[in-house]
């Protein structure tokens, strides 16, 4: 079933402040650049319960967020922007009328960090993790309603903190990728290719590899070793197949050959059929 979304930019630049929302829908994610704090000033729905998320990138490591809640983001944002360093970006999610309670919004934020902390895919600046608040049953179940919301807008602009395996693969073909010290899983996305937690990846580097220094740093980020192998510990996307059998294998690479599904036909064969 198709969805439409409504995105409107505040100041008409499209990597300014905007907000995003559902049709038919009452949750509402307002974007906010950290260069742009100035206009929390003006949003009044800022100053009602919400839920959010700061923001950072990284080329090479894990991107980083921080999930929180407040009754007022326009005066926690405050201590954010003097506290904290890493991100430069919020995400905030408000009902559209200012129906949420503190309470509500103390869910969300129980829900996003376990989902974060199991997914692993960002490094959570988060020092606690939040115990779950009482809900009587019919308002958690809106809340749980709510969370989805959350989780498919920020999929939306393209970020997968909230993601799970499921999400990313669903109906989608895995592919394979084994050899000799190398185990790895994956699926093609419109994002690119993912190597799906779990793949056993190749622990040296080809002589003649050049990519050695951002493959060991995304290592760092990305796998951990057991048992003498590196194992990835979260999934990690990559702008083609290529790049991502490359890593892989720690050697060059034609992805598009080297990806097989559990039949055996390559990516090749059952994605360009153009």
């Amino acid at each position: 079933m198709g969805k439409t979304i409504t995105t409107y930019l505040m100041t008409g630049d499209p990597k300014g402040p905007q907000y995003v929302l559902i049709s038919n829908k009452i949750c509402k994610m307002i974007i906010i650049p950290r260069s742009n704090l100035s206009i929390i000033n003006e949003r009044n729905e800022l100053k009602t319960p919400s839920f959010y998320v700061l923001l950072g990138e990284s080329e090479d490591s894990k991107p980083k967020a921080y999930i929180g809640e407040t009754e007022d983001f326009s005066g926690r944002v405050k201590s954010h922007d003097y506290k904290k360093d890493f991100w430069n970006k919020a995400l905030i999610f408000v009902s559209i009328g200012g129906a949420m309670t503190k309470a509500d919004v103390e869910y969300l934020e129980y829900r996003g960090v376990k989902i974060a902390k199991e997914e692993n895919r960002y490094d959570l600046e988060n020092t606690q993790v939040p115990k779950m608040p009482t809900l009587p049953e019919h308002q958690r179940d809106a809340m749980d309603e709510f969370f989805e919301d959350c989780v498919f807008l920020t999929s939306f602009i393209g970020c997968s903190l909230f993601e799970t395996e499921k999400d990313e693969t669903g109906e989608r073909t895995i592919f394979y990728l084994p050899r000799k010290g190398c185990n790895a899983r994956g699926v093609y996305t419109s994002e690119g290719f993912i190597v799906l937690r779990g793949s056993k990846v190749m622990k040296g580097t080809a002589s003649h590899y050049k990519g050695t220094k951002q493959r060991d740093a995304i290592i760092r980020s990305y796998c951990t070793e057991k048992d003498g192998e590196l194992i990835m510990n979260a999934d990690r996307l990559f702008g083609s197949p290529r790049a991502a059998a490359c890593f892989c294998l720690g050697n060059s690479s034609n992805g598009w050959k080297d990806w097989k599904d559990k039949e055996g036909r390559t990516l090749d064969e059952l994605v360009r059929k153009i």
